[in-house]
Order: C-alpha cells, then sequence, then structure tokens
C-alpha cells in the first residue's frame, strides 16, 4: 500500500477514535465507537422498517457461464463438483479460464432506466446490487480491482453508477450495494489465510478500501455486507469501519447494515439480521430482520439450465412475504440477470404480479407493524399486521375458504363498532362473534369475481381497540 492510500484507509478510523473522546459539542449526536456494544445500540434508520420489500439482483461474470450457480468458479476450480467441470471440458477449450469469462460480460443490452421501471413497478420500496460478489469482479471502476471491473474489462461501463443515477432519478426506491468481504481465489487473501489471518494484506488493501471507496462514491442507503471467509470482524477491522459509516460518512443517518461483518457475527451484530440465507422464522423476533430469498429455487445468479418447475409461483412469493412481514421482517426477493444486461421474463413477470398484488393490498404491508399475534390460531394460511396509531388489524389470508366464510381465531370484535371490509371490494362485509374466541367473516358470493387479483386477500378490521392497543404499548 501506497503512504497516500494508507493515510486514505487510517483518516476514518483515526477520526472515529477522536470523536469517540471529544464529541461534538452540545452533544447533538451519538458518537459511535468502534466497539460492537457501542455500534449495536445504534437504531436501524426508520424508513427500512417501513419499507418491508426490496429485490436482490446478483449480476456479475458468473452470469456468463451461466450454469448451475454463482458458485461456479468455485464449484468449478475450488470444490470441483463433476458436473461443473464436465460442462467445462464439453464446452470450453482446453486451458480456458475464469477470467476468459471477463470479456464476454458485456451487457450490451443493459438498460438502467429500464430496469429502474421494472423494479418500481414490482412494488419494493428498495434495491441491492451485488457491486462484488465473491469471485472478486466490480461493477464499478474500483482503483482496488485493477483490470478486473466492469470499467475496464467487458461491458466498459460504471454499472453500479448508472443503475443508481437511474433509481434516484426515476423511481422512489431506496439504493443499496452488495459487497463481498472475501474473495475465492484472490492471492492476498489466500496467503492471509494460510497465515490463521494473522497477517491482513488482503482486508487492508483491498476490501476495506473497496468499501470506503464505494460509500464515498454511491451514497448507498443499504451497505449489505456477505461473504467473511471464515475471517474474525477483527481481520476485516469491521468495527472501526461502521464506527466511520454511522459517524462521519455521507449516510451516516440513513444507511442501514446487515449482520455479515465477520465470523460469528450473523445474527447477533450489526443492523437488521440476516441469520441465514432464505431464513423465515414463522415466528416475531425482538430484532428488525430480513429474508433475503430467491425466485429461482436453486440459484442467486442467472441460470440458461433453469425450468419453470424451480422457480416460485406468485403465490409462493406472495405467502413469503406475508409471513415475513407479520412477523417483523423485510422480504429481499432476488432476481439473476443475464450477463447481456437483461431481466429474464419470468422474473419480470413476478416482480410485475408482486406490484399488482401490493398496488391492491399494499396497506397491509407498508408501514405496518406486528401484532400481538402473527398467524390466526384457528384457520391455517392467514397471518396479521396492524396499524396501531389507526385502530387497524389487517388479516392476510392465502387460501379463499369453500363456504365463503372465513373463521378468525384471534380477533375480538365488538358489536356495533368493529367493521371488516375485503381490500379490493367496495362494501362492508357481514361478521358474526364466536363469544370470545373469534369472530366468522361472510363473504357475498358476488365478491369473489370482483377481486382484481387471486393470490391472497386482506380483511381490514378496524376499531378492535383492546388488542391493538396492546401491541402499541408494548
Amino acid at each position: 500500500m501506497s503512504s497516500a492510500q494508507l493515510r486514505g484507509f487510517l483518516l476514518p478510523v483515526l477520526t472515529t477514535l477522536f470523536l469517540a473522546q471529544f464529541p461534538l459539542p452540545g452533544g447533538s449526536r451519538t458518537i459511535y465507537q468502534p466497539t460492537w456494544e457501542s455500534l449495536d445500540s445504534r437504531p436501524i434508520p426508520d424508513w427500512f422498517d417501513d419499507v418491508k420489500f426490496g429485490i436482490f439482483i446478483h449480476w456479475g461474470v458468473f452470469s456468463v457461464p451461466s450454469y448451475g450457480s454463482e458458485w461456479f468458479w468455485w464449484y468449478w476450480q475450488g470444490s470441483k463438483i463433476p458436473s461443473y467441470v464436465n460442462f467445462m471440458s464439453k464446452n470450453y477449450p482446453p486451458g480456458f479460464q475464469y477470467e476468459d469469462f471477463g470479456p464476454q460480460f458485456k451487457a450490451e443490452f443493459f438498460d438502467p432506466l429500464s430496469w429502474a421501471n421494472t423494479l418500481a413497478e414490482s412494488g419494493a420500496k428498495y434495491v441491492v446490487l451485488t457491486s462484488k460478489h465473491h469471485e472478486g469482479f466490480t461493477l464499478w471502476g474500483s482503483k482496488f480491482s485493477w483490470n478486473w471491473n466492469s470499467v475496464d474489462v467487458g461491458p466498459k461501463r460504471d454499472l453500479v453508477g448508472e443503475l443508481a443515477f437511474a433509481i434516484r432519478n426515476k423511481t422512489d426506491l431506496h439504493f443499496g450495494l452488495y459487497h463481498s468481504l472475501f474473495e475465492w481465489f484472490n492471492p492476498l487473501f489466500l496467503s492471509d489465510k494460510n497465515n490463521s489471518f494473522e497477517t491482513r494484506d488482503f482486508a487492508s488493501t483491498k476490501s476495506l478500501p473497496e468499501l470506503y471507496e464505494l460509500v464515498l462514491k454511491y451514497h448507498p442507503e443499504i451497505l449489505w455486507s456477505d461473504g467473511d471467509g471464515n475471517a474474525p470482524d477483527t481481520y476485516w477491522n469491521s468495527t472501526s469501519f461502521l464506527a466511520w459509516l454511522y459517524n462521519e460518512s455521507p449516510v451516516q443517518d440513513t444507511v442501514v447494515t446487515n449482520d455479515r461483518w465477520g465470523n460469528g457475527c450473523m445474527c447477533k451484530h450489526g443492523g437488521f439480521y440476516t441469520c441465514s440465507d432464505r431464513y423465515n422464522p414463522g415466528h416475531l423476533l425482538k430484532h428488525k430482520w430480513e429474508n433475503c430469498m430467491t425466485i429461482d429455487k436453486n440459484s442467486w445468479g442467472y441460470r440458461r439450465n433453469a425450468l419453470i418447475s424451480e422457480m416460485l409461483t406468485i403465490e409462493e412469493i406472495v405467502q413469503q412475504l406475508v409471513e415475513t412481514v407479520s412477523c417483523g421482517g423485510n422480504l429481499l426477493m432476488n432476481i439473476g440477470p443475464t450477463a447481456d444486461g437483461r431481466i429474464p421474463v419470468i422474473f419480470e413477470e413476478r416482480l410485475k404480479q408482486v406490484g399488482q398484488w401490493l398496488k391492491i393490498n399494499g396497506e397491509a404491508i407498508y408501514s405496518t407493524k406486528p401484532w400481538r399475534a402473527q398467524n390466526d390460531s384457528m384457520t391455517a394460511g392467514v397471518w396479521y399486521t396492524c396499524k396501531p396509531e389507526e385502530q387497524t388489524v389487517y388479516a392476510i389470508f392465502l387460501n379463499w375458504p369453500s363456504n365463503w366464510e372465513l373463521v378468525l381465531g384471534e380477533p375480538k370484535a365488538t358489536a356495533g363498532k368493529t367493521e371488516v371490509q375485503l381490500i379490493g371490494y367496495e362494501n362492508t362485509l357481514k361478521w358474526k362473534s364466536l363469544e370470545g374466541k373469534g369472530m366468522v367473516v361472510n363473504f357475498p358470493k358476488s365478491c369473489y369475481s370482483q377481486l382484481p387479483v387471486p393470490w391472497g386477500w386482506v380483511l381490514k378490521i378496524v376499531k378492535l381497540n383492546e388488542e391493538v392497543e396492546q401491541y402499541r404499548k408494548s
């Protein structure tokens, strides 16, 4: 590392340490120290809990072979899985290296404005793009990834910058970036690993400088870290970086982070918890969390060999969204674009279908809170959210009742006071009490044909004072 690079790396860290000892005059800001105890005390900005739904985008050189998984390079040359080895031997000449895929990642059909419109149509409120996956290829012209980035190789374009501009100028989505801490085959990382991470050459000259560069250049509102390579957070210097991010960075007040900052951090330290890929606990957690999941059941990146049976249906996606939000989480739904820059048609269809559902039923998702009961005690497939300030509970049911009445074991309604409306149907519904054990809601047989979408429905129940107040006070 040059002296100039060293100064650039150390300055934010030293600034954070200084401010921890000498807070700003008047104490108008909380200064976070580079310790987990201090960093974990930072409240997650309110906007993140309000938005509920985001889109993950896995895009990179792995989109060129587009076979099996975005872990293609590792499965081919790391663990040497026979199907990947055979794929390469049958389709590529001897001596072909993974780096040779780089110039083939051309993104010639990448239209950031079209992407922005499609993402907005999904009803999502934030997007997270893989700025760099474990292969090490950066989707911006990083000074720390010479000749292995989208400006020097392949597209010859700043893909991060172009999408950030389109998202911010054409939509109301929050823009976020994913960044892999480690790289599978980077010699510096492998050397540090062989030294039991007692040396930090890769972290200090490659990974951390990239993170500072991303934040200072693109101002992401979400920083989605991943891939610790089994190295501890002390190797990555994560606490010092996060202290700078929260105290001094251009996004200090709005940025949201996750929990993947070193071995042992997941579901324990950082901002919102991810705990694992496709994490869906099915119950309320005390800490804000996110369910990052894929439309393609088997891969995060685009696969040319994917089958329609391997894609989630819109009914399954709505179920994931409803269960996640009812239990206090956000849903981050992944798509994998092609190497030439297109969003595959099946992903585009699913995005637009979710958007159609949210256009009708979004009030039961956005800016809601978990209710005292997450799902119903008498009828399966019914999940609850609420808006305490409006004295409103939403019962989201995923199966239409065959006898045209829905039994709810949780809401305790009051005759002459409680009202029930089926969102998307203009008239209020009739209901009857189950003597303190819940209520039965009756549907006119004419209403089903009038509903705009058939993938899940929402009952809006107002003036359940006791239950809604109980949540607001908790």
